[in-house]
């Protein structure tokens, strides 16, 4: 008899990473259930509003999960960080996680895992400090938030579920996220450094960021932090010359930090200016081989098809 099929539960099915990560689950013939803010329209959806409600709908059909997998959280980039915009960046990633993870425990028959999204701004502005896993948390708002979000899942380690943390750089795609943002001003030679240029920018394309992903999910010792990071990262010099280069487009301009602050307020010094230096050792340790390993690599496979269809 073959064995049962995967049964995997994903909050944020929709997003940038949610939604190629839900497709490459199916394909292997996997049950996806997803959790969603609005009104389900299949069989396999449950509306679940953490803030309202925090157990999870219809308990009885997240028993006996493979793992879930939960990616949800405010994007940090969507407005400026007034206070009440913080508030929500929290809630949306520290609140959720707790209240999964309590509900997770609570089951019957827990998952054997539980993948929760973090981030590599759980490190801080480091300048140029290599930073594993085993690097203690830096300080500041953005530090702060994801020592909390990990924290969260305590109840569910608590019961026994595996928990892996997956720190997240800077996810490349061109349809979706940071670099989305940059590729109209780059197209038309508005391309610029930030400040002095010399923060560490570390990222992953959305390519490794979905296989390593399923890549954990298939080790069943795997737990605990994880850095979703290519294994070269780029200063910001080098990534805006490169993405330049790779548009044939000229760069002139240097924004400066006090430019910076001025329109994107803490944001600016929290993220876009801090120096954080990720290095994966993980899962570089553990065997995952990256399709995408530096930058020279992955700005051709992104972008290539898109020059392509505008010549």
């Amino acid at each position: 008899m073959d064995p049962s099929p995967d049964r995997f539960l994903l909050s944020g099915a929709s997003g940038m990473l949610g939604a190629p990560l839900r497709h490459g689950l199916g394909a292997r013939g996997s049950t996806v259930l997803q959790l969603l803010r609005r009104p389900p329209d299949s069989p396999n959806q449950f509306q679940w509003n953490p803030r309202s409600t925090p157990e999870l709908p219809n308990s009885e059909a997240f028993e006996n999960l493979t793992a879930a997998i939960h990616l949800s959280g405010a994007d940090l980039a969507a407005h400026r960080w007034s206070p009440a915009y913080k508030r929500e960046i929290e809630e949306s990633r520290v609140a959720s996680t707790r209240a999964l993870a309590s509900s997770l425990a609570k089951l019957a028959s827990p998952p054997q895992a539980l993948l929760v999204a973090s981030a590599v701004g759980i490190y801080g502005d480091r300048g140029d400090e290599l930073l594993d896993e085993t690097t203690p948390p830096g300080r500041g708002f953005l530090a702060d938030i994801c020592r909390r979000w990990e924290e969260a899942a305590k109840p569910a380690a608590e019961a026994g579920i595996r928990v892996i943390h997956l720190r997240f750089g800077a996810v490349l795609d061109p349809h979706k996220g940071a670099l989305a943002r940059f590729l109209p001003l780059f197209r038309f030679g508005l391309g610029a450094k930030l400040g002095s240029g010399r923060q560490y920018m570390s990222w992953i394309s959305l390519t490794d960021a979905v296989a390593a992903v399923i890549f954990l999910l298939n080790k069943p010792e795997a737990a605990g932090a994880y850095n979703f990071t290519s294994p070269n990262p780029v200063t910001n010099a080098q990534f805006t010359r490169l993405l330049a280069a790779q548009l044939h487009r000229p760069v002139f301009f240097t924004i400066p930090v006090f430019a910076a602050r001025l329109a994107f307020g803490e944001m600016a010094d929290q993220a876009l200016l801090a120096s954080t230096r990720a290095y994966p050792a993980r899962l570089a340790a553990d065997g995952y081989q990256f399709e995408h390993p530096s930058l020279v690599h992955a700005l051709p496979a992104m972008l290539s098809p898109t020059l392509h269809l505008q010549r």
